[in-house]
């Protein structure tokens, strides 16, 4: 009966977690510590701490672009902390579902994928605004997980160098559109028509 179901506590502490340990979406429910985590294939990643104002700057002009971009149009433009959970089918439960990040920007079409929780499956476009503490992550991991599950269009934002890169799926493959620069302005293979001048993501270089 209902009443007499054993309800697992919350974990507060980051430090009672195994690093090696195996986790899945049920245990990340679970958790109610501060530190924000992310986990890949049931590894768990600690996400950076607050990001750098570059970061921040970066991440609202590009979220703005597209958020008004979208305005009347069936797409939903979501900014992190937004989770983005990838079941190997979208039938996973929870305790068979391995992988939860939140990307810095995401674009999701299918509206079908959006729950109370955040998305379930593949955004159509994804953004990761690099930072030192999580740019291996984003390059390797995070770049082999959106490949894998088929999201079409990675955008990958270096603030100290002000390039952006943007990588096309294709046959199931990360192809390397361009890097692109402050003066350059960047189009959207998923988001026909969008424009952003990367002047106004990108600070002016100072003297």
């Amino acid at each position: 009966m209902d009443m007499y179901q054993y309800e697992e506590p919350k974990i507060e502490d980051i430090s009672l977690l195994e690093p090696e340990a195996t986790y899945s979406y049920a245990n990340y429910l679970r958790w109610a510590f501060e530190e924000r985590v992310e986990l890949i294939k049931g590894k768990l990643f600690r996400m950076s701490p607050a990001p750098r104002r570059s970061h921040q700057d970066i991440s609202l002009v590009l979220g703005t672009a597209m958020f008004s971009f979208l305005k009347g149009k069936p797409c939903k433009t979501y900014m992190a902390p937004f989770d983005v959970r990838f079941p190997n089918t979208l039938n996973d439960p929870d305790d068979q579902t391995f992988t939860v990040v939140q990307p810095d920007i995401c674009v999701i079409c299918d509206l079908s994928k959006l729950d109370d929780a955040g998305c379930k499956g593949a955004p159509d476009l994804i953004v990761e605004i690099l930072s030192p503490s999580t740019a291996s992550k984003d390059l390797n991991e995070k770049y082999r997980l959106y490949e894998e599950f088929g999201v079409q269009e990675y955008w990958v934002v270096y603030p100290g160098e002000n390039v952006l890169e943007i990588y096309d799926l294709t046959d199931g493959v990360y192809v390397l559109r361009g890097k692109f620069l402050r003066e350059d302005v960047v189009t959207s293979g998923v988001l026909k028509g969008l424009e952003i001048k990367l002047e106004d993501v990108f600070e002016e270089p100072s003297n």
